[in-house]
Parts: C-alpha cells; sequence; structure tokens
C-alpha cells in the first residue's frame, strides 16, 4: 500500500508540472494561480501545497524536469578538451537541436522567456537565473581560454566578449524561433548559423584594447 501510495503521489506531482506548462503558458506565470494549476490537473489546492510550497517552487520544478538547452550544454567545465574550439561549437548546437527536437523543452523555454514577470514572488527565480547565466558564460569562457592556450586563438582575443557573443547567438535564435517557429526551420538552420559564428570567430575574434592587456601583465 505504502508503495502504491509513493507512485501515485509521484503521479500527482507529473500532473501538476503537465498543468503548470499548460497554465503558465496561457496565463503567464505572474497572472498564473496554485489553485488555477491544481483545476487544471484535477487536483485539491492541498494536493499542489503538499509538492510545492509556492508558485516559484512549482516554476522551478517545471524547468528543472525540462533542463534548459543552454545550461544543460554548458554544464561542467571543459578543461581537459583537446579541441576546445570543436567542443564549443558541438555544445552550442546541441543546445539549438535540444530546443528545436523537443516539445516539452520549447513550451517552458516560451513559458520562461516570454511568458514569465519577475515579480516579487518570484524573485528567488529570477537570482537563480542570473546565477546560471554567469555559470554558463564562465564555462564558455573556459572553453576559449583553453583554445587561446593552445593557440587556436590569438593571445588577446577577449575571451568574455566572445562569450557574450556566442551566448547572445544562441538566446537571440532560441527566442526568435520561440516566439515565430514558422518563420524558420531552427533544426535544419542551426548547423550552418553555428558554423558561420565559429568560422567567424575563428577568422576575427574580438580583441582586447591595450589598455585591457597592460591591466592584465601587471
Amino acid at each position: 500500500m505504502a508503495r502504491r501510495t509513493k507512485e501515485e503521489a509521484l503521479e500527482t506531482r507529473e500532473q501538476l508540472l503537465d498543468a503548470a506548462e499548460r497554465v503558465f503558458l496561457e496565463r503567464g506565470v505572474g497572472h498564473a494561480s496554485l489553485a488555477e494549476v491544481a483545476d487544471a490537473a484535477g487536483v485539491t489546492r492541498g494536493a499542489v501545497y503538499h509538492h510545492f510550497d509556492s508558485k516559484a517552487a512549482l516554476f522551478e520544478a517545471m524547468v528543472e524536469r525540462a533542463e534548459m538547452p543552454i545550461d544543460a550544454a554548458f554544464e561542467s567545465a571543459a578543461a581537459s578538451d583537446d579541441d576546445p574550439l570543436d567542443s564549443l561549437g558541438k555544445r552550442a548546437l546541441n543546445a539549438l537541436l535540444q530546443l528545436a527536437s523537443s516539445s516539452r523543452v520549447r513550451r517552458v523555454f516560451e513559458v520562461v522567456f516570454l511568458r514569465c514577470e519577475y515579480t516579487d514572488e518570484l524573485a528567488t527565480v529570477e537570482q537563480r537565473h542570473l546565477r546560471e547565466r554567469e555559470q554558463c558564460l564562465y564555462l564558455c569562457g573556459s572553453l576559449l581560454d583553453k583554445a587561446v592556450e593552445l593557440g587556436q586563438l590569438p593571445r588577446d582575443t577577449d575571451t568574455r566578449m566572445a562569450s557574450h557573443l556566442l551566448y547572445a547567438l544562441i538566446g537571440g535564435l532560441m527566442r526568435d524561433w520561440v516566439q515565430a517557429p514558422k518563420s524558420f526551420d531552427l533544426k535544419a538552420a542551426a548547423p550552418q548559423l553555428i558554423d558561420l559564428f565559429m568560422a567567424g570567430l575563428r577568422a576575427a575574434p574580438p580583441r582586447k584594447n591595450r589598455a585591457d592587456i597592460r591591466l592584465a601583465r601587471s
């Protein structure tokens, strides 16, 4: 009996997360209530609070279940990569393909970036997303620093700026496609777009200005 109860609890949790995706997408996170999520899931409000003590907790669990593409692609440092630029391009491509290939990831991505207002209620969620952004930029920069160390990029390459450029490219493509998916085929276009960026990075990487170089050497 206890085993069945645990299985039922897990099933209810999944129903709530499914319902949260639908309700947040339709209403927007800020305007949606836990009561509406409970109704959409066909459970009581008490069942919601049994699993999630706040809307922020429900929202974060929904995001974690889908695993955001950029975070997943750059989830670990790659200091040991023999070809860091190739690894960087593959990670960026995988992020785009994950979004293009998963309807769940696409729904959650749309909620996070198009249907979420960071009110006081979701302040902790916003802070977490900012930390994850910085972590992603750091890991991307680690690959680029390794590329500089191996001679794949000039020593005066501004790896922080290059990280921002790649992050902006991936995030911009994702937002644009989620907002207007019929405007282009992301899955088909992704390899060419990443190859184009990587070719530009190799041919003309952003450079540190002389003041930055002097400061780094001092």
